[in-house]
């Protein structure tokens, strides 16, 4: 193997060996019956450096430019596509994982979840996740989907002893391998269609289908396997839809959300939403991006904006309803789901580059607030004394400045409201959709943007003018050091990004999809 090829394949393989490593220090750390030390403050700290360094290593070669990993990115293709949309959803999957393991552990040793598998398991579902957003196979996006999958099953069920928690996982599990078959029988139709299963090629067959008078047997086969390639898409982005959490194939998201460890929930909000998108993106517009497939007159985007709608509609309305502040977060992610879903719809039209770097650096800034809202909350709480209620956060901002601040600065940033990263990432998504035509997208857009700001602010309202009332219980922020690293470097990053968001910008601009 050469070190070009070893080079390209860096940030995969570090997150990878770093997951194997932690497994064996974790078997190792149970043969010692010294002190019994809780293992969460090595592992945490340990799980934190590598995926630090597979950020460290992503972030470089996107700076070197992927141009000069000509020798690793051709024997890698199509299967992997090491290019700077890949590179940059890296960082974005490094850094939500990074941030998830510093508030791991905070969290698991004050819950009595102390159990060093967490890490390794965060860390193998960041590698599939990673590898997800390479893909340019068929074969290679399923893998991806499912090592990143089984993961985050394990961890949503990490509270054994929980029914609700033990509930949300057999429910994500089943339903997600519901979901995963009908991408497998998607690809499969698609393999029966075109004989391929690499993105790039399927495109080139779909672009020569429906010849009007074909001339020779193979324009006649393409032509006759038209009603395939159509049905494939279909259950292509039916999967796509139930990985983002699209209505209406949300139903696992709020109790997996709720019934997950907060880090857990923070992981899969962040982390596993971004690498979803990955995919969605890499296969719409490498796979179907033709001129046919990627109109709004007999393509995917009508139904996608479909998709968009209703997403943003229905989970803002729910959002709303909600007494638990982290199914609230749960229905919200929902909603910022619809959002970038406006943006994926505008890459299939004139501003195609433009909305692509709007995408990505959207899920950029979504990333880190969702991750910082939910490392918020778990610090405004501790065992036997959690958040849970808007009524548990009452007088929070008197009792405690500091953390209510921190819930506050990540509330802003998912409302959209400046100067946080959060306003210029709508702001940019929006104006995407408006250049590529989609202006009724776009005015929906921005009613449910003023609609969520509603259970936003309720948050804060609860904080700053409610007191607790008489005799009820009162959530008692934790003392945890891991968790304040997390919430000050994600402070520091969402108003960094919203005060000079343009370099960040310009970088997600230059991330387009390689074919």
């Amino acid at each position: 193997m050469s070190a070009n090829l070893l080079l390209g394949l860096s940030p995969i393989l570090i997150v990878s060996l770093g997951a194997l490593l932690l497994m064996m220090a974790e078997a190792l750390s149970k043969l010692r019956n010294e002190a019994r030390e809780s293992p969460s403050s090595s592992l945490a700290m340990g799980s934190a450096v590598v995926l630090a360094s597979g950020g460290v290593a992503s972030l470089a070669l996107w700076l070197q430019g992927p141009d000069n990993l000509m020798e690793a990115r051709a024997a890698l293709a199509p299967w992997l596509l090491i290019d700077r949309f890949s590179l940059f959803f890296f960082v974005i999957l490094t850094l939500g994982a990074f941030l998830t393991v510093l508030l791991a552990g905070g969290y698991l040793p004050e819950h009595k979840l102390d159990r060093g598998e967490f890490y390794p398991l965060v860390l193998l579902s960041t590698a599939g996740a990673m590898a997800l957003a390479a893909a340019g196979d068929l074969l290679t996006m399923f893998i991806g989907l499912e090592v990143m999958s089984l993961g985050v099953y394990a961890m949503v069920a990490f509270r054994r002893g929980s029914p609700r928690s033990v509930e949300a996982a057999m429910k994500y599990f089943l339903l997600g391998s519901f979901a995963a078959a009908l991408l497998l029988y998607g690809g499969a139709l698609l393999y029966g269609a075109t004989g391929k299963t690499d993105f790039s090629s399927i495109s080139f067959q779909l672009a020569h289908t429906g010849y009007a008078n074909p001339t020779n047997l193979q324009q006649l086969a393409w032509e006759n396997s038209t009603p395939l390639m159509v049905i494939g898409l279909i259950l292509v982005v039916i999967g796509l839809a139930f990985k983002i959490s699209a209505v209406p194939f949300h139903m696992w998201t709020p109790d997996a959300y709720e019934g997950a460890p907060t880090p857990a929930t923070t992981f899969m909000a962040g982390a596993v939403k971004a690498g979803a998108f990955a995919m969605m993106i890499r296969v719409l517009m490498m796979a179907f991006g033709d001129v046919r497939s990627a109109s709004w007159g007999s393509g995917w985007p009508p139904v996608l904006a479909a998709l968009a709608v209703a997403t943003m509609t229905v989970g803002n309305l729910i959002a709303g309803r909600q007494e638990s502040v982290k199914r609230m977060l749960a229905y919200s992610s929902i909603t910022h789901a619809g959002y970038m879903l406006v943006g994926v719809v505008a890459m299939a039209g004139t501003a195609r580059a433009e909305a692509n770097g709007a995408v990505l650096f959207y899920t950029l800034i979504y990333t880190i607030s969702t991750v910082g809202a939910f490392g918020a909350l778990i610090l405004c709480g501790s065992r036997g004394a959690e958040a849970v209620s808007y009524e548990d956060l009452a007088g929070l901002g008197k009792r405690n400045p500091a953390v209510a601040l921190a819930l506050s600065l990540f509330i802003f940033s998912l409302a959209g409201i400046p100067p946080t990263a959060g306003f210029f990432a709508k702001l940019y998504l929006f104006k995407a959709a408006v250049s590529g035509d989609y202006i009724v997208l776009t005015v929906i857009a921005l009613i449910n943007t003023v609609i969520g700001a509603y259970y936003y602010l309720r948050v804060l309202v609860f904080m700053y003018f409610r007191e607790p009332l008489p005799g009820a219980p009162i959530a008692k922020p934790m003392k945890s050091g891991h968790v304040a690293i997390a919430l000050v470097f994600a402070a520091l990053l969402v108003l960094a990004l919203g005060i000079l968001p343009s370099k960040t910008l310009q970088a997600a601009l230059s991330s387009t999809i390689s074919g």
